[in-house]
C-alpha cells in the first residue's frame, strides 16, 4: 500500500508533471486572460497565478471542457459564459460581521474619530454579496452615525452586486450571523434588523438608504471619490505584487488626510511602499490611519 505524505512525496508528484504541458497551460492562460481584458475590459492578468489556475481548472471541469483554449473560445463568443467565469474567479466569500473582533475594534478605535466629522464617506472595495456592508450600516446606526454616512459598495462581480442590492440572505445563516453580531459588540437584538420570510431574511429598508452599489474593478478602474474609511478585506491576497501595489496606490490616493484603511486578516500594509504612510490603530485587526 502506497502512502503519500511528506516533502519527498511532493517532489515525486512534481516530477510527474510534464514541463511541456505546464508551459502549454501557461501560454493558454496568458492568452485567455489577455483576451478577456481586450474583449470585455476585465483584467485578471496580475492575479496570483496558482490561485487563478486552480479556479480555472475547476471551471473547466464543471463545464467538461478539454483545456483552457476551449474555454477561451467559449468566453470570447459567449458573454454569458464570460459572466459565469468572472463570477467563479471573483471569489464571493463573506458573512455578516465576519471576524467579529475587527468590528469590535472598529467601534473602539475608529468610531470616536468618525464622530468628529460632519459627513462620513466609506468605501467597501470588493464588497461581494454585501453582508459586511450591511454589518457596517448596523454598527454605524447603533453608534448614531449612519444618518451622516454614505457607504459606497463596489465589486467587479455584477451578480454579487445584484444580490447585495436586494438585502435578502439565507435564513440558515442567521444563527452564525447573530453570534457574530453579539461578539462584535452589538447592542440590540439582531432580529430587529430583518424580517424572516420563507427561507430568507430581508434586511430593513432603512439600512439601504445610505448605500450606493456600483461595479468597480480594482485592477483597471480609477479613484472615484475621497473617503474617510476604506475597507478591502482579503481581496488582495489573490493579487500578485504588481496589482497589489497598484491597489494600495489607489487606496492611498482615495483616502483623505488621516483616513482609515481596513484590510483583511491575511493582509498587511507593512511590506508595501506605502507602509510608512500609515500608523496602526490596531495592528492585529489590520486597521491603519493615513499619516502622509
Amino acid at each position: 500500500m502506497t502512502t503519500w505524505n511528506g516533502r519527498e512525496d511532493e517532489h515525486e508528484i512534481a516530477d510527474l508533471v510534464d514541463p511541456v504541458d505546464t508551459e502549454r497551460e501557461n501560454i493558454e492562460l496568458e492568452l485567455l486572460l489577455d483576451g478577456m481584458h481586450r474583449m470585455y475590459g476585465h483584467d485578471f492578468r496580475n492575479y496570483a497565478t496558482p490561485s487563478i489556475k486552480r479556479r480555472i481548472r475547476n471551471f473547466i471541469n464543471v463545464y467538461d471542457l478539454r483545456n483552457i483554449s476551449a474555454l477561451q473560445e467559449k468566453v470570447l463568443h459567449d458573454r454569458l459564459m464570460f459572466d459565469r467565469l468572472v463570477h467563479s474567479l471573483s471569489i464571493p466569500v463573506t458573512e455578516m460581521f465576519r471576524d467579529p473582533e475587527l468590528f469590535k475594534s472598529f467601534r473602539v478605535n475608529v468610531v470616536p474619530i468618525l464622530r468628529t466629522y460632519p459627513y462620513i464617506r466609506i468605501w467597501h472595495a470588493g464588497c461581494s454579496t454585501g453582508e459586511e456592508v450591511y454589518s457596517m450600516a448596523i454598527l454605524l446606526y447603533e453608534e448614531g452615525l449612519y444618518d451622516k454616512t454614505r457607504i459606497y459598495a463596489t465589486d467587479m462581480n455584477s451578480q454579487s452586486l445584484k444580490q447585495a442590492q436586494t438585502g435578502i440572505f439565507g435564513i440558515e445563516k442567521m444563527k452564525l450571523y447573530t453570534n457574530n453580531y453579539i461578539e462584535a459588540g452589538g447592542s440590540r437584538s439582531f432580529s430587529e434588523y430583518y424580517t424572516a420570510k420563507y427561507n430568507s431574511v430581508i434586511f430593513k429598508p432603512f439600512l439601504q438608504k445610505n448605500m450606493i452599489f456600483a461595479e468597480h474593478n480594482l485592477a483597471t478602474d480609477r479613484s472615484f471619490n475621497e473617503f474617510n474609511v476604506i475597507l478591502c478585506r482579503n481581496v488582495m491576497i489573490y493579487f500578485n505584487d504588481t496589482l497589489r501595489d497598484r491597489v494600495h496606490g489607489l487606496f492611498h490616493e482615495s483616502l483623505n488626510r488621516f483616513g482609515i484603511l481596513v484590510l483583511g486578516s491575511k493582509e498587511s500594509i507593512q511590506y508595501t511602499k506605502y507602509g510608512s504612510s500609515y500608523d496602526a490603530l490596531d495592528r492585529v485587526e489590520k486597521i491603519y490611519r493615513k499619516i502622509k
